[in-house]
């Protein structure tokens, strides 16, 4: 028995080499630069030899898919907490999900410590209504333990049918004892572009998220503000607060919108080619090759060089920050708020033969004066806090930054320190009346393009009328 047992693991051991080596040639074919390394042959040993004592001795039969897909989520994602693979299913949620309509509870979550971490819940989904907050820590799935399980079948479980409830046992930084939410499923359609006329002369847009058609949205809504008051405007307010990101094209967009044409908006710089870009305020970087024209084109000429602010937070990500550094790097607009989440890698999903794919960071990706926003994200030029109840911050202090996860990626530019940005202290506020059910007070108990309470947003639009004071004299 023993015998064919050290059989099966040589065997093992010799069709997983070859997989190695096919993959190592096909690698090195591809890219003809790259140095080519001898293939680890103990480890593989050493990997062999434990699928064949799983095999034999595990205390219930396992599948040999099962062994190896898990060990594919293993190498994946030891490497940083964005890389991971996408089985059939993942892949495709991840597919759908860029076009703006998906199923599931509407989170951004990543993983920490062997538990589920809220990046930022996506606004007007029932997490968002639900109170689940940045930084927020998952310990319990139903009656299932997070402890032990995969990012992606943590992710699986909150997936689901629409009108079906799931209950989420929460740790949050400040409570002495785990909060409990029940989340009803819904299909999750993300309006991504959201407007609204302030007051006469200034506007107001919100990005909640970079989707497909993002870029074209946000053009539709600027043309729209502009004809609302008589083809001016004063002053405008783009909030990119508790936006995870999304598409790249999708920031190049929205920053080509208000930046001269051919600007530089970011690159990036990886290990091969394909991973070195430069993308400019061009059409043919944000427009993925669609056949209908320039949705940029018609824009209200005001557009570029209309008074602006970028409001940003601790939910701020990825191509979120893409859009605050490129505007900041060009002057384009003043950068208000708090300091932003810090993802600056790009993941590139490649697909496989067999329908699924891997998610891979294959970059770091620099604003235009070459800072790096990995791990510590935008600083912004004028500091100001969310409003406070009992000094303690109303919206959860968005604790959670891409420097506190698990095996993220440094920065590699710790020593270029930011200029010292302009400080405002918000007010504390009363404690409200409600009971957090996440609805603000108005028709119908569904939320409001903006929030007259909102401090951020008020301070503002108190600066954008203090510019215009300026500029008329």
């Amino acid at each position: 028995m023993r015998g064919k047992l050290q059989k099966f693991g040589l065997i093992a051991m010799g069709a997983l080499l070859g997989v190695m080596l096919s993959l190592n040639y096909s690698a090195v074919a591809d890219k003809p630069q790259a140095t080519a390394t001898p293939l680890p042959v103990e480890e593989l040993r050493a990997f062999a030899e434990i699928f064949g004592k799983i095999k034999s001795d595990y205390v219930e039969p396992v599948e040999d898919k099962k062994l190896i897909t898990e060990a594919i989520n293993g190498m994946l994602s030891g490497l940083d907490p964005h890389s991971a693979y996408l089985d059939l299913d993942a892949f495709k949620d991840l597919q759908v999900g860029t076009q703006g309509e998906f199923g599931g509870l509407g989170i951004e979550v990543g993983m920490e410590d062997g538990f589920v971490k809220v990046v930022s819940p996506i606004e007007d989904t029932p997490a968002y209504h639900a109170g689940l907050k940045s930084g927020d820590l998952i310990i319990k799935l139903d009656d299932t333990p997070v402890k032990g399980m995969t990012l992606n079948d943590a992710v699986k479980r909150m997936r689901g049918k629409p009108n079906t409830q799931i209950t989420l046992t929460v740790m949050r930084k400040g409570e002495n004892k785990p909060l409990t939410f029940t989340l009803t499923r819904a299909i999750i359609k993300i309006q991504s572009v959201k407007s609204k006329l302030l007051e006469s002369g200034f506007g107001y847009v919100r990005v909640t998220q970079f989707q497909e058609h993002t870029g074209e949205n946000l053009a539709k809504a600027l043309e729209n503000l502009y004809k609302e008051n008589k083809d001016s405007l004063k002053g405008l307010i783009l909030d990119l607060r508790n936006d995870p990101g999304g598409l790249l094209n999708g920031a190049v967009g929205v920053s080509a919108a208000f930046l001269p044409e051919n600007a530089l908006v970011v690159y990036t710089e990886g290990r091969t080619e394909d991973a070195r870009m430069k993308l400019t305020a061009n059409k043919e970087n944000y427009l993925r090759g669609a056949k209908e024209g320039d949705y940029l084109k018609h824009l209200p000429a005001g557009v570029k060089d209309v008074p602006m602010i970028v409001l940003i937070n601790g939910g701020s990500a990825s191509a979120s920050e893409i859009v605050a550094g490129a505007l900041q790097d060009h002057k384009r607009a003043i950068i208000m708020g708090t300091q932003s989440f810090g993802k600056g890698s790009v993941q590139t999903v490649l697909p496989l033969g067999n329908g699924t794919a891997i998610k891979l960071t294959t970059a770091r990706y620099f604003t235009p004066n070459g800072r790096s926003i990995q791990a510590k994200g935008i600083t912004p030029d004028i500091v100001v806090e969310e409003a406070t109840v009992n000094g303690v911050e109303k919206d959860g202090a968005f604790n959670l930054r891409e420097a506190d996860l698990e095996r993220h990626l440094t920065n590699g530019q710790d020593s270029k320190a930011d200029k010292a940005p302009v400080k405002l202290q918000a007010p504390k506020k009363d404690p409200p009346k409600d009971k957090g059910d996440g609805k603000d007070e108005n028709k119908g108990g569904e939320r409001e393009v903006v929030s007259k309470n909102d401090y951020q947003l008020n301070q503002a639009v108190n600066l954008l009328k203090g510019l215009q004071i300026l500029k008329s004299r």
